[in-house]
């Protein structure tokens, strides 16, 4: 959500900044917009203190038995008491027309992100890990995961569409690699953990950025409440509507949780396989920091998943994404997309992003900072400490065996009894 007071003082700026993101300029009309409500709200008081002095005039010219004067205070008042609702019914639609406008409208980008129209213009940052070499031609997750139990069949059966069922050594990995996640992030990087609801009301959507705009991508329920599309939701919207002390932050949060996305927007995109479903688990990172934590927040909470993919031996690169393949609450986003062989090419594991002071603008959320009486927004950021689905995809694909056995991480082995090998069952 943006201020309308900094738009108003640097419009031109404003509008800058968001035509690297593809909008047309918008705060002169904003402005306008404001200015007329702002206009109302002065004729408002300027009536209501016009009406208070004519009432007490009423008495007074009373008083002096002036009926004349009285009669004419008398119709002043009340022209003005029918004059009064109808200025607030219509500074009250106009505020209710400029916050609509303000919450439509994306992030501003900070000067270090790559302007661009997709990801074709995203910024190569590193590349880590080498990629695995082959004697045999790797095959895609989808081929040989059947026999490890990705069973895609009964999925389909059971829901429809983007939907697996996981049996057996497929579960046993999945459930390894959420818990490995989970515990690196808390145990080694001080991560709070957190079972949040997976069901939320519209408030939260609206303060982490999916509502009003994004509403087609979600899942609601017959109560009117929304299936969370990622943890962030819950984690972020923890300092929604509080006031913190300088001193409690950073916050730190983690969580394993089931995530629903309808995915309206990817028709015919990755119908094979677990990279695109409806339902996915994922472990979500949250930081609530001041602004003046915010940019090295950033750089640490991307490096604690690349700290994963690290210890599991999956070769990732980091990419910066550009202004037109951001999301609509970031102002910077780091993307780790991880080696898939049997696809030949990296494919999205993580998204790390700043939305600095946006979400708590939404979220009212703010801090006091120490010996100020005045409150000030915190910066909000999450990232994915991963996707474990595709994670599990890049496990399968970079550790597969020519007779279609598939290595375990050293990492992971704890987590599944030892077990250095999955075997394909006939």
């Amino acid at each position: 959500m943006h201020d309308i007071r900094l738009i108003r003082d640097n419009p031109a700026a404003f509008d800058t900044a968001l035509a690297k993101r593809g909008v047309a300029p918008i705060a002169d009309a904003l402005v306008a917009l404001d200015e007329r409500r702002r206009a109302l709200i002065t004729e408002a008081q300027a009536a209501q203190a016009r009406r208070n002095e004519a009432s007490k005039a009423i008495g007074a010219a009373k008083a002096s038995k002036d009926e004349a004067t009285a009669a004419a205070l008398m119709a002043e008042v009340a022209a003005l008491k029918d004059r009064l609702p109808a200025i607030e019914a219509e500074e009250k639609a106009l505020g209710e027309d400029l916050n609509g406008q303000l919450a439509s409208i994306p992030n501003l980008p900070l000067a270090d992100v790559p302007e661009g129209a997709d990801e074709d213009d995203n910024a190569l940052v590193h590349a880590r890990g080498t990629q695995p070499a082959f004697a045999f031609a790797p095959r895609e997750h989808d081929v040989f995961g059947p026999a490890l139990g990705l069973d895609f069949d009964t999925g389909v059966a059971l829901s429809g569409a983007r939907f697996t069922l996981l049996r057996g050594a497929a579960a046993r990995l999945h459930r390894a690699l959420g818990q490995f996640m989970l515990d690196r992030l808390t145990g080694q990087h001080g991560y709070e953990e957190v079972v949040p609801p997976l069901l939320v009301r519209d408030e939260a959507l609206f303060g982490t950025g999916q509502l009003p705009k994004f509403a087609e991508d979600q899942f609601r329920t017959t109560d009117g409440r929304w299936l969370i599309p990622t943890a962030e939701v819950s984690l972020t919207n923890i300092v929604r509507e509080t006031i913190l002390a300088e001193g409690e932050l950073p916050l730190r949060f983690a969580a394993l949780t089931a995530c629903f996305r309808s995915e309206a927007g990817a028709a015919g995109r990755d119908t094979r396989g677990l990279i695109r479903q409806h339902q996915f688990e994922k472990v979500e990172m949250v930081s609530i920091v001041t602004p003046d934590q915010s940019e090295a927040e950033h750089e640490r909470m991307t490096g604690c998943a690349e700290g994963i993919l690290d210890a599991l031996g999956l070769p990732f690169r980091r990419m910066k994404l550009c202004t037109g393949d951001m999301g609509f609450t970031a102002a910077r986003t780091y993307d780790l997309e991880v080696w898939l062989p049997g696809q030949g090419r990296y494919r999205e594991i993580s998204s790390c992003s700043t939305c600095t002071d946006f979400q708590a603008r939404r979220m009212n959320a703010r801090y006091r900072p120490e010996g100020e009486k005045a409150t000030r927004f915190v910066h909000t950021l999450n990232g994915s400490g991963l996707a474990v689905g595709r994670t599990l995809v890049a496990v399968l694909e970079n550790y597969q065996q020519e007779d279609g056995s598939v290595a375990i991480p050293e990492a992971l082995q704890p987590y599944l009894r030892g077990l250095n090998r999955l075997e394909p069952t006939a």
